[in-house]
C-alpha cells in the first residue's frame, strides 16, 4: 500500500508525463486509454516513476504496468524514496 505522500507523487509524475490536469480522473487511466499513454507514452512512465521513486522496475513489472490501479500495487512491492 501506498502512503498517501507516495500516492500523491505518483499523481503527479502520471499527470506531468501525459499533460493532465489535476481535475482529470487520474485514477481509472488504463494503458492505450488515452492517446497519450502508446507504447512511447508507457516508457516515459516507467522512466519518470523510476526517477522520482529512485528505482529501477522489473522488466515483467514494465509489462503488467496496465493500468494506474495496478501500478499502485506494482510500485507497493519496491522500497520507495
Amino acid at each position: 500500500m501506498l502512503s498517501s505522500e507516495k500516492l500523491a507523487r505518483y499523481r503527479r509524475v502520471v499527470a506531468s508525463v501525459f499533460g493532465l490536469s489535476d481535475a482529470q480522473e487520474i485514477d481509472e487511466l488504463q494503458y492505450q486509454g488515452l492517446k497519450q499513454w502508446d507504447s512511447l507514452g508507457h516508457m516515459a512512465l516507467m522512466a519518470a516513476l523510476e526517477d522520482e521513486f529512485t528505482i529501477e522496475l522489473d522488466i515483467d513489472d514494465i509489462i503488467d504496468f496496465s493500468s494506474i490501479e495496478v501500478g499502485r500495487e506494482i510500485l507497493s512491492k519496491y522500497e520507495l524514496r
